[in-house]
Parts: C-alpha cells; structure tokens; sequence
C-alpha cells in the first residue's frame, strides 16, 4: 500500500495527551472530537501503577450517569472500530454517534503523559497499534506561544518520513533539543515502519489557563486535511467565537494586555504569511520547547507586565 494510502484511507491510530503536548486542552479535545464521532471499543487500557507519579498527576473524583461518586486515575486507552458481529460470544457495547465520521478504520488514543518507564510505556501502545494492524499514526499537539488571539491560529504538520511528506505536502521539523511523548511514540513507530504526522496548533500564552476552542478547532480542520475526512464539529464553533470575544472583553478592561495585544498582532500582520508559514510556526515550536515552558510547568505572570 502506497504511503500517502495510510493516512488517505487507512488505518490510522490518533494520538494526544494531556499535559505539556496540550496547551490549552487543545489536543485533547480535538481527539475526544474524533473518539466520540466514531463507533469505538476499548482496546488498551495501560496500567497507571507503572508510569504515573499520583503526586503530579493526581486521581480526580466526580458523579457518574448513575449519581455515584467515583475515582478517575490518569493513565492511557486506545480505542478501536468496533467489530460488526460477535468475537468469542461477547458483543461490544458500542454506541453509535448521531453524527459521526464516515470511515470506520480510525482508532484513537487518549492520556496523561507518564512520569516514568516512557520507553516501557511507549512499547504498550506500539505494540497494540501492530496487533491492529495500524498504518499511519497522527499526533496532535498544542503548544504556548506569542501569537494573538484575534488572528487564525497557526498549525504546523510536519513528518520524518519523506514519501508522507511528499505526498501529503508537508515539511520536516528541524527541530532539536527536549521532546514530550509524542516524539516517543513518532520515534518508535518509526522503528517498527509506521509513519507519523505530527500536527501542532499555537495557544496565545496570555491565556494558557483556559482551554482553547479555536486552537481545537485549528487542529480540527488540519486533521481533516491529514486524513480526508469530515469531524462534526458539534457547537465548537460557537465555542471558539465565545472564547475570542471573552479575551476581547478582558483587553477592553485592561490598557496593557490591549497594548501587548496589538502589539503581537502588528508583527503577525508584518511578517511574511505566518499562517501558511511552516518555517514561521517551527520557529515558535522550537522556542516553546527550549523555554521549557509547557502546560503544568508553572505559572506564568501575565507577559504584557512591564520586564517580563
């Protein structure tokens, strides 16, 4: 099978996880979009004993359908198509999405970035991308960055491998220094001959701790693209107009985040088209990663504040 056949119409495995790959919520949210659009059925769900620190990322509890109070430890599942019929007398139970995407050949997968074992971690998920016979695998992330908010987010996808790169049209990430597992996992799969794409999306930082429905969406549409397909979108664009009209009422009560504002949007508006630049947005990628300054890193003070 062709190379550009694995993304086109193949089976492809998606991929984000919470944490520093996922400024914003971005990432994630983008994936839950694809998971929910497909009829799937769990197929890993990886042990959190082996590879969280409970200090870091903690369990959370909450009220399921039924009014019960449980536990949700962070961890890792991938889902895949749901088999039509019976396998050894057990029916999954799967619901179908009222609306969904027409393919039935995506598995997703959804977690916390480990704090320990990544290699050990890394081998689970490519081990179970082989037995499904995955072809192509597409990790979306979301990273902080000095982009304002009021313009198009920018997305850059990127691959290693040549063919996918040629036939997609996409560029190779120059890229070095420290990485999240994402680039694990783009790295292994690579040993083993499955392909990656990468995709990623700028988060304005000035509002970092907010998810972020139009950089969702950014990844959305870039996705798409990727893998030929249609994502309902539900009421994410709504999301995303609300979302850039709040930040708009904040920097309305506040002089000099609307100064920092408009300061970054004269130098997105002056820079060669930095939303079709690959060059422009892996510069970014590569600043994000040097400054180490990925979700859960920290807070930050407000960048527009004087000496910062």
């Amino acid at each position: 099978m062709a190379q550009t056949k694995r993304f086109a119409r193949g089976r492809v495995l998606v991929v984000a996880f919470e944490g520093w790959n996922d400024a914003g919520e971005a990432a994630t949210n983008a994936v839950r979009m694809v998971r929910d659009a497909l009829p799937l059925t769990t197929v890993l769900e990886i042990d959190p004993e082996l590879y969280m620190d409970y200090q870091f990322n903690r369990p959370t509890i909450g009220v399921d359908d039924h009014g019960v109070k449980r536990l949700t430890w962070p961890g890792a599942t991938m889902w895949g198509p749901a088999k039509r019929g019976r396998t050894r007398g057990v029916v999954p139970e799967v619901s179908e999405p009222e609306e969904r995407i027409d393919r039935d050949n995506i598995s997703v997968l959804l977690g916390t970035e480990p704090s320990r074992s990544w290699r050990a971690f890394v081998a689970e998920i490519i081990d179970a991308a082989l037995v499904a016979d995955v072809e192509g695998i597409v990790t979306l992330g979301a990273m902080l960055a000095d982009v304002p908010h009021t313009r198009p987010i920018s997305t850059f996808a990127s691959s290693e491998d040549a063919e996918v790169r040629t036939d997609l049209e996409l560029e190779r990430s120059n890229y070095e220094g420290p990485v999240g597992i994402l680039s694990v996992i783009s790295d292994a799969a690579a040993r083993v001959g499955i392909p990656t794409v990468s995709i990623w999306a700028s988060v304005p930082h000035y509002v970092h701790n907010a998810p972020s429905p139009k950089a969702t969406l950014a990844l959305i549409e870039k996705l798409e693209a990727v893998l030929d397909v249609a994502v309902p979108r539900g009421d994410l664009e709504d999301e995303a107009e609300a979302w850039e009209t709040g930040i708009d009422a904040l920097a309305n009560e506040d002089e000099d985040m609307a100064a920092y504002i408009e300061q970054l949007e004269k130098a997105r508006d002056t820079v060669d088209s930095p939303e079709a630049s690959g060059e422009a947005i892996a510069r970014e990628f590569e600043r994000y990663l040097r400054r180490g300054e990925g979700p859960g890193r920290g807070e930050q003070p407000p960048p527009w504040r004087p000496g910062d």
